[in-house]
């Protein structure tokens, strides 16, 4: 038997990231509601969109702490894990409003899994 060689017939160009410049950060939801649900509380790290000063404690999206309903939620454990093998020290804790607005990550999943900053 003879193998063809297949090649592709047309050049695949990938897109970077597209950073914007008056972006409007997604707000989630009604930030009241998550008190008592669980977030992960890491070593501070900066948020990386260019230019941004946002500096979090808490694993974030658009720079709003991403909770969970549940302690032993299977995505919880999967960022947690993963803030643990970058370095970030991750803890799971309680969340409270004072740690600042929050967002649901299933409500932040659902909505395209927006980011500060950069454009998919």
């Amino acid at each position: 038997m003879e193998w063809e060689e297949i090649r592709p017939s047309a050049r695949v160009r990938v897109a970077e990231p597209e950073v914007l410049e008056d972006e409007e950060l997604w707000s989630g939801e009604d930030e009241g509601g998550h008190a008592g649900w669980f977030c992960v509380r890491t070593d501070p790290f900066p948020c990386p969109a260019p230019g941004c000063t946002f500096v979090a404690d808490f694993m974030t999206a658009a720079h709003l702490v991403l909770v969970w309903e549940e302690r032993d939620d299977p995505n919880l454990l999967r960022h947690a894990a993963r803030a643990r093998e970058v370095g970030r020290n991750p803890r799971v804790v309680s969340y409270e409003p004072d740690y600042g607005p929050s967002a649901s990550y299933y409500a932040w999943e659902a909505a395209g899994r927006p980011v500060h900053g950069i454009r998919k």
